[in-house]
């Protein structure tokens, strides 16, 4: 997969991809470890403490031909209103999202905090920076009580960039989520629809990464 993520003919293939995982619930087990080698599932991730008894959870990850110093840069400016998610932006402003995905690392977007709100949508409210390893992972998480005003939850969504051999990283999406019991909850939060939609959205975002990360190393 490649390409900036605005053009029509990649988001129509988006959108046929979602459609594909919403009719074949039956391969979610494949897709909830995409791309993921089987030493992998058994590592510990950056956040996992925060959701440590999950509904469901995936582990998408993805090989980047370039250090992990070229990848950071655009996990860091990761959000709405921010750099993007750098997946299919014409469906995810179908929907009101507001994204613009960057074709530039901005100096400004750059310093991100735990605290730091991250946005998806501008209407929702956003998930917030509980982790930051510099480098290597920011982790964002939205807990809510039912006396909150929300829907009661409890959700982590890490991105994660290891260094792998001959100069390559390993980039990692990982979500975790938990919920009370009932079709409430289960519709908003849980795996039928979060999942397929999540999935074919999630891997263009780790490939919309990787093209960017390889062609600045590339241009290097």
């Amino acid at each position: 997969m490649s390409g900036d993520g605005k053009g029509v003919l990649e988001n129509a293939g988006g959108a046929a991809h979602i459609l594909f995982a919403l009719a074949t619930p039956f391969l979610r087990r494949r897709r909830l470890r995409w791309g993921v080698r089987d030493e992998e599932l058994r590592q510990p991730f950056p956040g996992d403490d925060l959701v440590p008894e999950p509904r469901w959870q995936y582990l998408h990850g993805i090989t980047v031909n370039a250090p992990p110093a070229r990848v950071w840069p655009w996990i860091a400016q990761l959000g709405q209103g921010r750099g993007g998610f750098y997946s299919y932006q014409l469906l995810e402003n179908l929907v009101g999202c507001r994204i613009q995905n960057v074709e530039t690392v901005i100096p400004d977007l750059q310093k991100i905090s735990v605290g730091d709100p991250v946005r998806i949508h501008p209407q929702m409210p956003p998930l917030r920076v509980a982790v930051v390893q510099p480098g290597q992972a920011i982790v964002l998480h939205s807990r809510a009580e039912r006396t909150a005003g929300q829907d009661p939850h409890d959700l982590s969504w890490a991105f994660v960039v290891r260094e792998a051999e001959d100069g390559q990283s390993r980039l990692f999406s990982r979500y975790r989520a938990d919920y009370p019991p009932g079709w409430a909850s289960a519709l908003t939060y849980g795996a039928w629809i979060v999942e397929p939609v999540g999935y074919a959205m999630d891997v263009k975002m780790l490939a919309g990464i990787r093209w960017r990360a390889e062609r600045d190393a590339a241009n290097a």
